[in-house]
């Protein structure tokens, strides 16, 4: 009953200038991310009302060899996020949980997270997890989620001794694009 979220909300998506414009004026959709790191499963990524994250994700990016981000811009997105797997409900991480044993049950080797730093960006076993609860959801025949939510901790201390990272942000993944009501290009206000 609560798992469908009521209201509209908005998320950001970094990417190229060019996908932007193309993305605003109809000639493309936003295209779903199937990495096998991609910590909420497969879908189009936005970051929850943070235009500024976004960005500065699409401004690292552009800076590793071989990026297709030439130049950083943001997209805003009108979202109904449906039938929402929202992991900040509590109820819904005792599925997130049997997502595991399920898929430990019939995994022997399971992925691992994995990265260069303490946050672990590489998120194959949690990408695997919530596959698993989908393609569980799917064999039941139970209605397939639309999205999923979760809060991801990133980044160093804040300050000394603190539990907020300077990275911290919660992030969408749309799986049906019908959440998507629309998009936007942001304002960019400075303030002097």
């Amino acid at each position: 009953m609560y798992t469908s979220r009521t209201g509209l909300i908005l998320g950001f998506h970094g990417a190229d200038k060019s996908i932007v414009e193309k993305v605003l004026s109809g000639e493309e959709e936003l295209k779903a991310s199937e990495n096998s790191y991609d910590w909420l499963g497969n879908g189009i990524y936005f970051w929850d009302n943070s235009p500024s994250r976004a960005l500065q994700w699409a401004q690292e990016l552009s800076k590793r060899p071989g990026s297709k981000i030439k130049e950083p811009a943001v997209v805003g997105a009108i979202l109904d996020l449906g039938y929402c797997l929202d992991l900040l409900d509590y109820k819904n991480l005792s599925a997130v949980k049997a997502g595991f044993e399920l898929l430990s049950s019939i995994n022997a080797s399971l992925p691992k997270n994995t990265g260069r730093s303490s946050d672990l960006l590489l998120r194959n076993l949690d990408c695997a997890v919530i596959e698993t609860v989908h393609h569980y959801n799917k064999i039941k025949g139970d209605e397939s989620f639309d999205s999923v939510r979760g809060v991801f901790w990133e980044g160093g201390e804040l300050y000394p001794g603190g539990f907020f990272k300077e990275k911290d942000h919660i992030q969408i993944c749309v799986r049906n694009i019908d959440c998507i009501k629309g998009y936007f290009l942001p304002l960019d206000r400075v303030s002097k």
